[in-house]
């Protein structure tokens, strides 16, 4: 058998080098071998360390000591891995290989600043991840720093979370090697990580969290960060939360890191743009399909370069675990909230864990309160029926480590170690991120339980209105005190049966097609009592129906945003059509009147009269239902009058499209997307025209599109007369404050008029 080299090369490493690389290693050279953007690096191979164990006799003394250690016995455990490790540290490394990390290290360049990570020859397999167990030290510089850092990672190997983690997997201590990775380190403006899929339900859903400076913060927990949701069905972030982000971690000196305070006016600043969350989704989707299941990746941007620092799968989608609550708690009094990480209910007594010695007075059963996890705490954390955090997100450690224990969790409450007190009984619900007093009762699994509406703040005579992408996001939406949502789109539930409708119509299923749609629809009408619905109907492009079941016959579009979608295929399609009808036909029947169906990529009042002439065919009351139009096409904001002769009683604008076919430009298309206004003159002059003609006729006219969640586009389009506008959940409240500010002074400006006019 070919001898493996001590030091490897990024070029020269495959996936099948993990026994050489470890995961982490083996990962980033698959990775650089794709083309993915991964800092320069080389890696101290596995048989180097198990060399050096040989060669400097330390072996059978190393392993001698772990030998039938009871690793419930935290003492025993703690002195085990102490002597473990300071054995590792107190022979020096042969010269030889001394050399060998002397000279990769110049290969590098002068002097870099590198990262050094343990990679553990068992870490990041399938179906368990040892994430975290080993250590990793940034910020080294020159060739003693360096070769010091390597043989404390080789060290780290036997820290106590460590052997408790592979005892626990049923890992040999002696079967698990250890390689350490040198890489480049990115002097990060902003990092983070990203998983693929939802890490619990498998989702097409890209979660990115990212916080300032290194990712150190955010892999810890020691931040709240921010969280971005890319839906890679339709393309679009669907969901942002931006964090109060306190601390960050920046590199400290020539040597380690510290953390500082991030500067006031980035604290509350989202870290990124659309655009850059979609640069790293397209990574992400790029490292999933090479890969073939789920990735879990860290990033970083400097300047304006994305780097990908690390891929490893997802090991956490999967079952709820067997003998753990699902579903969510009843309602009780909430004591904290923050951040549903790991699902499923947990009930018993509060333990602070203010440091890792705390951990040891952790019982069975209890709740492990702390301000943020770490790897010292899993031996405890295994234990408990619930975790929860002050600070930390999705990607936290305490997410991370919960979710593959199937153990609830609730990350990123701010005060959790301060408002709950030692021995005081809780249940914590992991799905809704909430923390109750006292023992409460697990609602059932499918029961989703519908957040009461807070009343809105403010009262604005312009109703101000909700997007809703998924079901699932409707009591959040609702919770924002929205005078309704004016715009659900039903396309995210059907793409994510990853079925078209005419696989259920040829495959004689209809009736389950019908119950998923209105079952998804009624969720968010039941967050909504009262409040009017607008639901679009179907507005897939064929390319994203061709990779579901029953795509395989959709046509190849040039431009499918310019094709066969909307209405257009819906009046081509009467089965497709039907379908959708029936699912609103009988929450109609059900008595929810609140709900509105809209019809896009409408071009001309006679496709409307036909859709509702075949809604009428299949046993509609079309005079008393509501109707409407999304206006985002040129030629339906010209005809607007003739839509309203024909019936309409509601017209959305759907600015996005409408900016795009009125000017011409494809904001997706590089060369042309810096002219994408959607300020433009002839835009607003369309727009403007429109709610003019609605005002006339009485007819409600919004807005729907992206232009809706900006406060300037807001204030002008209240100017102009609009008379309700929805808006991203994330943008509801400043849009309502504008919207306010906006009628009030109208009021008085017209007052002062009045004023002034009479000559007082």
């Amino acid at each position: 058998m070919k001898k493996v080299p001590d030091i490897l090369t990024l070029e020269e490493i495959k996936k099948e080098d993990i026994p050489s690389v470890g995961g982490k290693g083996a990962s980033l050279g698959e990775m650089y071998g794709i083309g993915l953007p991964v800092p320069r690096a080389f890696v101290v191979t596995a048989q180097a360390f198990r060399r050096f164990l040989g060669e400097t006799g330390i072996e059978d003394r190393l392993f001698r000591g772990l030998s039938g250690l009871n690793v419930e016995d935290n003492a025993a455990l703690e002195e085990a891995s102490k002597k473990a490790r300071e054995l590792v540290l107190s022979v020096a490394i042969p010269q030889p290989l001394q050399k060998k990390i002397r000279e990769a290290y110049a290969a590098l360049g002068s002097q870099p600043v590198v990262a050094v990570r343990s990679s553990a020859t068992a870490e990041d397999l399938p179906d368990a991840s040892f994430a975290g167990q080993q250590e990793t030290y940034l910020n080294i510089q020159g060739n003693g720093d360096v070769i010091l850092s390597v043989q404390k990672c080789w060290a780290s190997l036997y820290g106590a979370r460590a052997i408790y983690y592979r005892a626990k997997q049923g890992f040999d201590d002696r079967s698990v090697n250890i390689a350490v990775v040198v890489q480049i380190l990115v002097d990060a403006e902003k990092a983070g990580v990203m998983f693929t899929s939802h890490p619990v339900t498998g989702e097409p859903l890209t979660i990115i969290e990212g916080s300032w400076g290194l990712g150190e913060a955010v892999v810890s927990g020691s931040v709240s960060p921010d969280k971005y949701v890319w839906d890679q069905r339709s393309g679009q972030v669907v969901d942002r939360l931006v964090s109060a982000k306190l601390e960050m971690v920046v590199p400290d000196g020539k040597k380690g890191t510290k953390s500082v305070e991030v500067p006031p006016d980035l604290q509350k600043a989202g870290v990124l743009s659309d655009a850059e969350v979609k640069e790293l989704a397209k990574f992400g989707g790029i490292a999933e399909s090479h890969y073939g299941v789920p990735q879990d990746l860290e990033w970083a941007i400097a300047g304006n370069e994305f780097f990908i620092l690390q891929s490893r799968p997802i090991t956490t989608i999967r079952a709820p675990v067997q003998g753990k609550q699902a579903g969510s708690a009843t309602a009780g009094k909430v004591l904290v909230e923050g951040q549903g990480a790991s699902p499923g209910i947990g009930t018993g007594r509060v333990a602070i864990v203010r440091d890792a010695k705390d951990s040891g007075n952790v019982k069975e059963g209890d709740v492990l309160v702390a301000k943020m996890t770490n790897p010292d705490m899993v031996p405890a954390m295994r234990k408990v029926a619930a975790i929860v955090t002050d600070e930390g997100g999705m990607t936290c450690h305490a997410a991370i480590v919960s979710r593959e224990l199937g153990t609830p969790a609730v990350v990123g409450t701010k005060k959790a170690t301060s408002v709950l007190k030692q021995g005081q009984l809780v249940t914590v619900d992991g799905e809704k991120g909430l923390v109750y007093e006292g023992k409460t009762e697990a609602a059932p699994a499918k029961e989703k339980a519908v957040a009461a509406v807070v009343a809105a703040p403010l009262i604005t005579a312009t109703s101000v209105k909700v997007n809703v992408s998924l079901p699932e996001a409707a009591a959040r939406a609702a919770a924002t005190g929205a005078d309704g949502v004016g715009l659900l789109r039903i396309e995210h539930l059907i793409l994510g049966l990853n079925k078209t409708p005419m696989w259920y119509i040829r495959n004689g299923k209809e009736e389950e097609f019908i119950n998923e749609l209105a079952g998804g629809i009624r969720v968010v009408l039941d967050a909504f009592p009262g409040k009017p619905v607008w639901v679009r109907t179907l507005d897939a492009p064929t390319d994203e129906f061709r990779n579901m079941a029953g795509g395989e016959d959709e046509p190849h579009e040039h431009n499918p945003m310019l094709g066969w979608r909307g209405i257009r295929r819906d009046l081509q399609s009467p089965e497709q059509f039907r379908l959708q009808v029936e699912a609103f036909k009988r929450l109609w029947q059900a008595g929810y009147a609140n709900l509105g169906m809209m019809f896009p990529m409408v071009s001309h009042p006679d496709e409307f009269v036909q859709a509702k002439r075949m809604m009428q065919g299949w046993g509609v009351d079309v005079e008393n239902v509501t109707l409407g139009i999304m206006v985002e096409i040129p030629a339906s904001a010209i005809l607007i009058e003739d839509f309203i002769m024909a019936g309409i009683k509601f017209a959305s604008f759907g600015t996005n499209d409408l900016i795009q076919y009125t000017i011409a430009v494809d904001r997706n298309n590089e060369n042309v997307a810096t002219m994408y206004r959607p300020k433009h003159p002839a835009v607003l002059k369309t727009i403007h025209e429109t709610i003019q003609v609605c005002r006339k006729y009485g007819v409600e006219c919004s807005i729907c599109g992206q232009a809706g969640s900006d406060p300037e586009m807001a204030e002008w389009l209240v100017e102009h007369g609009i008379s309700s506008l929805s808006a991203n959940i994330d943008a509801i409240a400043k849009i309502r404050d504008r919207v306010a500010r906006t009628e009030q002074r109208m009021i008085l400006e017209a007052a002062r008029r009045i004023h002034a006019g009479e000559g007082v």
